[in-house]
């Protein structure tokens, strides 16, 4: 298995902006992928980041970059990853706002039999895709890339796991999201927040709140 993960960085995650700065946001963001980086690290994965705007990071991973759309960098590095390796490995694109990614959910997904594996995002997104061949499948994200992803493997008679799991569900998009991270988080993304003043209750009333 080899992981690719999406990212950038610069003016990234704005609808938290209403409890975050810019400088915040991106600190955050590089944060999280610090955090998903290291779960794949612990599972002996191979990872590849795919980097918008910026062309050095600090991470254990391979850093690809680039300032193509999403669709057409992932579309690419597969078609790059089926020609160029033989056999290809299997493909796990991992969104980088998803920091509550465990090694048991790496090895639930690789012990999967079918084609494609996908966790879905909340609102109809994809926040895990696992594509045993590259060569037999292409992306589709932005809206419901869920639905989307599920009728391309339909169409090429791929089988599906739809992995139903809450933390694979919780990618960091608005203020409420926090929530979930200020709670079950253990990594470097929660404790960030935790130094930043950020908290869940006040007065029995469960909520994002900062000192």
């Amino acid at each position: 298995m080899r992981a690719v993960i999406p990212f950038k960085k610069q003016n990234c995650k704005t609808r938290l902006s209403s409890v975050l700065s810019l400088r915040e946001r991106e600190q955050l963001a590089y944060t999280m992928l610090t955090d998903v980086v290291a779960t794949l690290n612990r599972c002996n994965v191979e990872v590849d980041i795919l980097s918008t705007g910026v062309k050095q990071l600090d991470v254990n991973a391979n850093v690809i970059y680039s300032d193509t759309s999403l669709n057409d960098v992932l579309n690419e590095y597969l078609s790059g990853m089926a020609s160029y390796h033989k056999p290809p490995p299997d493909i796990l694109i991992v969104m980088s706002d998803v920091p509550l990614l465990t090694a048991e959910h790496i090895t639930h997904i690789n012990n999967r039999d079918e084609d494609i594996v996908i966790a879905p995002g909340s609102g109809g997104g994809t926040n895990v895709l696992y594509i045993k061949n590259p060569a037999s499948f292409h992306v589709d994200y932005y809206g419901t890339s869920f639905l989307d992803h599920i009728g391309i493997a339909m169409k090429r008679n791929l089988t599906v796991y739809m992995y139903d799991s809450f933390y694979l569900s919780c990618d960091m998009d608005e203020p409420s999201d926090l929530i979930e991270l200020l709670i079950h988080g253990t990594g470097s993304a929660s404790q960030l927040l935790k130094k930043w003043g950020f908290y869940v209750l006040k007065d029995g009333v469960v909520g994002l709140y900062r000192k």
